[in-house]
């Protein structure tokens, strides 16, 4: 079989199937061909050498603010190709009423694949420094959320609120409330921002049903998922057990490495891990999202759990398992070359806190759709 490129010699690391190997990966049309110990190089277009390299799924960041133009909009196509990321969830950047030119003057010409979710607000996130957007309910408008999403259901993955005190102002739990009610009459998860309160944390996890997603669980802020004594509060634990999905969103304020080191030790550990990349936490305390994976290899999780954590799982969570997050055959081919470097590297969170780690994964090329991005 003639390839239209050949990744070869690399460390495949592909937990969907169990695996972690030396393999070849053969790409014809924008998709998987092949997954061999070997594949033929005479007949390939374009040959990728990954000696010593690992080999993954493009990376699925499931927590960023792609709409450029508005105040956290930040241009992911400048920034996936640098990083093996090929697919980014925008978490309610944009509302009803400013949906269209998002999907039309940002997700339509980006290269990047970007998957939003509908801000409940139908202004979406207009300013992170002067209002909330949920400060006024009236923005808070259900039957536009419905109508938007009527509109763009090929493209919506969810409902997105902020449920923090800083947005919220003086409404409290009510916006999760018509989030909840929105996400129920369009079939869509809900994703739920915490940070300070009020809402208390347990009131919104109360609202939470299965398959729904809770972003910045690792939160250093006050009343946040640890009691006082430093446990995991009962109702997060529960709501887990009840099938709330648990992702980071690091950002510029919402990753502790205190909160995640005493999280860790008590078996927590997150679903998947995002960085909430926005033009207030990017460059800084962000980067990137393998520079993020790299601060959780730090706290102690394996390299297999957090390629897991940004390719399989995200994907499983989007319900998109059979177009990205893999390396079988049959796939999109979106694949990302990494060097695992090794040596003292200095890791900061969201409240300026360090840690020591010893690897850093750092992206030498990326693919997506077949295409060659980037190399150096």
């Amino acid at each position: 079989m003639p390839f239209d490129v050949v990744i070869h010699g690399g460390e495949v690391i592909h937990p969907a199937q169990n695996l972690r190997a030396r393999r070849d990966v053969g790409i014809v049309d924008g998709r998987i061909a092949a997954l061999e110990p070997a594949l033929p190089l005479d007949n390939a277009r374009e040959v990728v050498d990954a000696s010593g390299k690992l080999v993954t799924a493009g990376l699925i960041d499931m927590h960023t603010h792609a709409f450029v133009g508005t105040d956290l909009g930040v241009d992911m196509d400048k920034i996936g190709p640098q990083t093996g990321t090929t697919t980014v969830v925008d978490t309610g950047s944009a509302g009803a009423h400013t949906f269209e030119a998002f999907r039309r003057f940002v997700i339509a010409p980006a290269t990047i694949r970007i998957l939003p979710f509908l801000n409940i607000s139908s202004i979406g996130i207009i300013s992170m420094l002067l209002a909330g957007e949920l400060e006024n309910i009236r923005y808070c408008n259900v039957e536009e959320a419905l109508r938007c999403v009527g509109t763009h259901r090929d493209l919506i993955q969810g409902i997105k609120v902020r449920a923090s005190g800083n947005v919220v102002g003086a409404n409290g739990v009510v916006p999760v409330d018509l989030a909840r009610a929105a996400a129920e009459r369009v079939g869509r998860p809900m994703m739920v921002h915490i940070g300070p309160t009020p809402p208390d944390l347990a009131d919104i996890l109360l609202r939470m049903r299965p398959g729904d997603i809770l972003t910045h669980c690792f939160t250093g802020h006050a009343q946040g998922p640890l009691d006082a004594r430093g446990s995991i509060r009962r109702e997060l634990l529960a709501a887990r057990e009840h099938g709330v999905i648990m992702d980071i969103g690091h950002g510029m304020g919402s990753l502790s490495f205190e909160v995640a080191a005493r999280m860790l030790e008590q078996g927590f550990k997150p679903d998947t891990i995002s960085t909430d990349l926005h033009a207030y936490s990017y460059p800084h305390p962000v980067h990137d999202l393998p520079t993020t994976l790299s601060k959780f290899m730090a706290l102690g999780l394996s390299l297999t759990e957090v390629i897991t954590a940004a390719t399989c799982r995200p994907a499983a969570i989007l319900g998109l398992q059979d177009q990205i997050g893999s390396l079988r055959v049959g796939m999109n081919a979106d694949v990302a070359v990494f060097a695992l470097e090794e040596g003292t590297f200095e890791f900061v969170d969201s409240y300026g806190n360090t840690l020591a780690g010893s690897r850093r994964l750092v992206n030498t090329l990326t693919i997506k759709d077949g295409r060659v991005w980037r190399s150096q």
